[in-house]
Parts: structure tokens; C-alpha cells; sequence
């Protein structure tokens, strides 16, 4: 026996809007505002009042019958929600949106009607948002990178010496400096602000194809309105896109690019650059920020960080926001990707599967940035702390510089086979490294005890930490 369901004839009761409740990484942040469906709405507004006021420049649509689509193009004149519920019947909220904008426009100014949309396509319209969108989030992005850079920037400088251990494959290995550290994320956190600037700069453009990405409704509504005579298609094109991107401010595209995604797919490759750099630098403070390590600690504020069950706690909830991005972002992005073998001149599908992961990827990596201008600008470090873990091993954290002291005067292998025995021993007694060492009768003569002091103390064994930061500050 086989049942079928209906199409709810409405709103179904007690459906709300994503409030964000399971992604708290982006509640409340500019970026989240600046993706949302209104704002969304209102680029794709933005796009068809554009595209009228690019026409009229060319001559092609009324000045008057532009100013009143432009007029009429503002979001709260719509229903979010019924166009959402519209867009099930043609798989674009476009469509529902142009029979809108057409009927507030006809209201108005009624011969101004007929010019929306004029030669236009569903895909101009909403990829044009799009990018208007994607425009509109990374700035505020792209400004909390810049913050948190300048506060690593600082922490690097201010901690260029202070020595620290160096922690691979979780494990203490030789001594860096905290100051390294911060210069690493600054590095990550800088390259992924040039990487979505170029891209903001550069890499968004309008999109201007009509049904089949040869503009050829806009060119016979151009030929109609100059009587058929005039300028060859390609000047008439060149201007109406050159019109097209300087009313948006987005970027001009060689050829329409309905089936070309490159745009979209740089888009989210450099948000997943960011939230993975982002990523990095939670990892670290979280790692840092153990009860048993303690080297840094979050910024505190009221409420910041408690628990539910454990009153002692102040969980490092700023790093734990960034990961969670750092985690998602990529993962999205590959969808992003994975539409670039659209068919035909439009996908079936592969467009239509981006814009949920795209405004994802917006937003998430706007939260995660978000969190990261507030985690650098009030990281405390303890140096005290990181000096009590470098001495955690008893000296072992040295092993390789002795090792390299005592090679050409003991013969490298035979340096690396007292090391090995001189830490194992030192492990299972508790004693000191430095104190197996000096017993050892193979070793009278060759190290004393102030050399032996002096190879021993880990801020003494930071190599080029200092000048790398140096040099990480002036670029």
C-alpha cells in the first residue's frame, strides 16, 4: 500500500527562521546580518535595480522607469518567507521575486512595469546577489583578520624571547619562543586577508549571461529601443556590462559565467584557507590552555566560558568556536568545488547546491574571525609557566643541543648513544639529565660543570626564534 504526501498549502506551523541556536560560532557577528535572508533578499533587489539603472545608462530602459524599480527595490516591501515557499514550484526564488518586484513596481509607476528584468535570467539576478553578498560579508572579515593580526603583532613582539616548549607529535621536543608562536598565526591569520581581499578586489563579478549565456535578450531589447540600427552587438554588450559593474561595484568577467563557477569556487577555497588559520591558532590556545600546561589563558568576561555541571571550570569557548569553523568550512567548500563540472549552459542541480554551503562558509568564517579579534586582543600569557614546563624533563628538552656539543668531540654516533642512555636513565631514576650526565666517567674531562650548566638552560637554546620573529614584524 503506497501513500503520497501533499504540498503544504502554507506556512507550516511553528516553522521558524535559523536562529542559530546550533551554530553559536556566527549568532550575533556583522557577517551573520550581512548573509541572512533578508540581506540576501535585498541583494538580489540590488541586482534587478542595477541592472535597470545600467540599461537606462545605456539608453536601453527609461531613466524614470529605472529610478522607480530602484524605488521599489527594498526588502521590506516582501515576503521572505512566501517567496521562500514560492521558489519550491521553480527551484529559484528569482522567479517569484521578479512577478513581485513587478506588481510593486506596477503599483507605483505602472509604464515603469514592463522594464523589470528586461532580457534578463533568474541566474543573472541571483548570482549577482551572490557576489553582492559576498561582498557585503567580507569586508567586516576581512577587518576583524586585520584586528587580529595587529594583536599578534603585538603578543609577538612582547614575547619575541620568552622561551617556551616546543611541543611535536605532542610531545616537548626542543625550546621556541611564544613570540614565534604569535608570529606563525599572524602569518596565517595576514596571508588569509590578502587571499580574501584579492578576492573582494578582483574576484567577484556581476553576472550577465541572460537564458543561455549569450546575451541575446538583452541585445534585442537594445535593438528594439535604437530602432534597430546602430552599434554592434559587442559594444553594445561591452557597455551594459561595464554599466552593470560599476552600478553594483563588482568586478567586470571576461565571458557570463553561468556554467564557468571559478568565482564561487576561489570564494569558498579562500574562506577555507581562513577558517583553517584561524583553526591553527584555536588548536594551539587550546592546547596551551590545559589545567596541566596553563601557558595561556582566554579573555575572561561574565559568563564567558562556564559549565553547566562544574563551577571551577572557564572552558576556552572562544578557540572551541574558531575550530568548529575550522572543522565545517572546508568540508562546505568542497561542495563549492565539486560544482564546477556543471553541464550544459546551466546546471540542473550543481548551482543550485551552492548557496546553501556558500552563505555557510560566509558565515562561519565570519564567527570564527569574530572570535579571533577577541581571543588575540585578550590572550594572557604566562611566561612563569612556560618556564616550569621547559624544566618538566629535567634538562631532556636540551638533549639535541648536547648531542651536537659532544659530536665532534666524542664522535657523533657514540654522542647519540650517551644521550639515548643518559635520558633513559635520567627517566627511570627521576634524576636530572644534567646530573647523570656529570656522573658519567666517559664524560670527565670533556664537559664541565659550567658547560654542562650553560648547554642546559633552554632559553639559551632557542635558535633563530628571535630574528625569525624580527623578520616575520618587518614584512
Amino acid at each position: 500500500m503506497s501513500t503520497t504526501r501533499s504540498e503544504p498549502a502554507g506556512p507550516v506551523p511553528g516553522v521558524q527562521p535559523d536562529a542559530g541556536l546550533l551554530s553559536p560560532v556566527r549568532v550575533g557577528t556583522e557577517v551573520e546580518a550581512a548573509v541572512g535572508d533578508t540581506a540576501w533578499l535585498q541583494a538580489m533587489l540590488d541586482a534587478e535595480a542595477a541592472l535597470a539603472r545600467a540599461q537606462a545608462r545605456c539608453g536601453t530602459v527609461p531613466a524614470a522607469a529605472a529610478a522607480a524599480i530602484t524605488a521599489a527595490a527594498r526588502a521590506e516591501y516582501f515576503d521572505v518567507r512566501e517567496l521562500a515557499l514560492a521558489a519550491r514550484r521553480t527551484a529559484n526564488p528569482v522567479v517569484a521575486l521578479v512577478a513581485a518586484l513587478t506588481r510593486r513596481v506596477g503599483t507605483e509607476a505602472p509604464q515603469a512595469a514592463e522594464y523589470v528584468h528586461r532580457g534578463s535570467t533568474s541566474q543573472d539576478v541571483f548570482d549577482t546577489g551572490a557576489m553582492l553578498v559576498a561582498a557585503r560579508a567580507l569586508r567586516p572579515i576581512v577587518a576583524d583578520l586585520r584586528a587580529t593580526a595587529a594583536s599578534l603583532t603585538e603578543l609577538a613582539a612582547a614575547h619575541r624571547d620568552t622561551a617556551m616548549a616546543g611541543r611535536t607529535l605532542a610531545l616537548h621536543a626542543v625550546p621556541t619562543t611564544f613570540g614565534l608562536k604569535a608570529a606563525g598565526w599572524r602569518q596565517l591569520v595576514l596571508e588569509a586577508a590578502a587571499r580574501l581581499q584579492r578576492i573582494a578586489d578582483e574576484g567577484l563579478p556581476v553576472s550577465l549571461g541572460g537564458a543561455a549565456g549569450t546575451l541575446a535578450g538583452y541585445l534585442q531589447y537594445a535593438g528594439q529601443a535604437a530602432g534597430g540600427a546602430g552599434r554592434g552587438p559587442h559594444e553594445v554588450v561591452d557597455d551594459l556590462v561595464e554599466a552593470f559593474a560599476a552600478e553594483t561595484g563588482l568586478a567586470r568577467p571576461v565571458l557570463p559565467w553561468h556554467a564557468l563557477r571559478t568565482p564561487v569556487t576561489d570564494l569558498g577555497a579562500a574562506l577555507a584557507y581562513t577558517a583553517g588559520a584561524l583553526g591553527k591558532m584555536a588548536a594551539d590556545v587550546q592546547v596551551l590552555a590545559r589545567t596541566e600546561i596553563g601557558e595561556v589563558a582566554e579573555p575572561a568576561g561574565a559568563g564567558r566560558g562556564v559549565s553547566s555541571a562544574m563551577p571551577h571550570k572557564r572552558n576556552p569557548v572562544l578557540a572551541t568556536l574558531m575550530r568548529s569553523a575550522a572543522v565545517q568550512v572546508p568540508a562546505l567548500s568542497c561542495v563549492l568545488a565539486q560544482c564546477l563540472p556543471a553541464e550544459d549552459e546551466r546546471s540542473a542541480g550543481l548551482w543550485h547546491a551552492e548557496w546553501q554551503p556558500l552563505r555557510e562558509c560566509l558565515r562561519l568564517t565570519g564567527g570564527a574571525a569574530h572570535a579571533a579579534a577577541e581571543l588575540a586582543a585578550g590572550l594572557s600569557v604566562h611566561p612563569r609557566r612556560m618556564r616550569d614546563n621547559l624544566d618538566a624533563t629535567g634538562g631532556q628538552i636540551v638533549s639535541e643541543r648536547l648531542s651536537a656539543y659532544l659530536a665532534p668531540r666524542l664522535g657523533r654516533a657514540a654522542a647519540g648513544e650517551v644521550l639515548s642512555r643518559a635520558s633513559e636513565q635520567a627517566r627511570r631514576s627521576g634524576r636530572g639529565l644534567g646530573d647523570v650526565l656529570a656522573a658519567l666517567p666517559g664524560l670527565q674531562g670533556v664537559l664541565s660543570r659550567e658547560e654542562l650548566a650553560e648547554l642546559l638552560d633552554p632559553g639559551r637554546y632557542t635558535g633563530a626564534a628571535g630574528p625569525l620573529v624580527d623578520r616575520a614584524l618587518r614584512g
